[in-house]
């Protein structure tokens, strides 16, 4: 419901149509406050006059999206950079890598299957390295 725009309320709509409206504007309704509960009050004062959660929502998005694909860009910059370090276990490399991958996963970045077998490979001729 939050993320849908207001349907419009006309004097003779359907009794569904109705229904419908009132539901979104009860539901807008909790989600206006529940967004404006969970900020810090800097925040809360300059969200206070927007009417609609849909129009905080946006808004939000907007200004921390930015945030995230900078985090995303660093994660993938430090996944595509690290390197095995010397006395290091593989295990210990293994498991840094994984912990990339999920933080990237977090983040939403999505990794195309020709990545993904990359760097198995990668991890493969490390493993492959280290023992021979």
């Amino acid at each position: 419901m939050l993320v849908e725009k207001c349907p419009i309320k006309l004097v003779e709509s359907t009794d569904y149509k109705t229904k419908a409206y009132d539901k979104w504007v009860k539901v807008d309704k909790m989600g206006r406050c529940y967004i404006l509960a969970s900020m810090k009050n800097m925040l809360q004062h300059q969200y206070q006059s927007m009417t609609i959660a849909y129009d905080k929502l946006e808004s939000l998005t907007e200004i921390f999206d930015e945030k995230n694909r900078a985090a995303k860009q660093t994660a993938m910059k430090s996944l595509l950079t690290t390197k095995m370090i010397e006395e290091t276990s593989v295990r210990e490399h293994v498991l840094k890598m994984m912990c990339l991958l999920n933080k990237l996963k977090i983040l939403g970045a999505i990794i195309g299957k020709e990545s993904q077998v990359e760097m198995a490979y990668r991890l493969y001729r490390i493993v492959f390295n280290s023992f021979a």
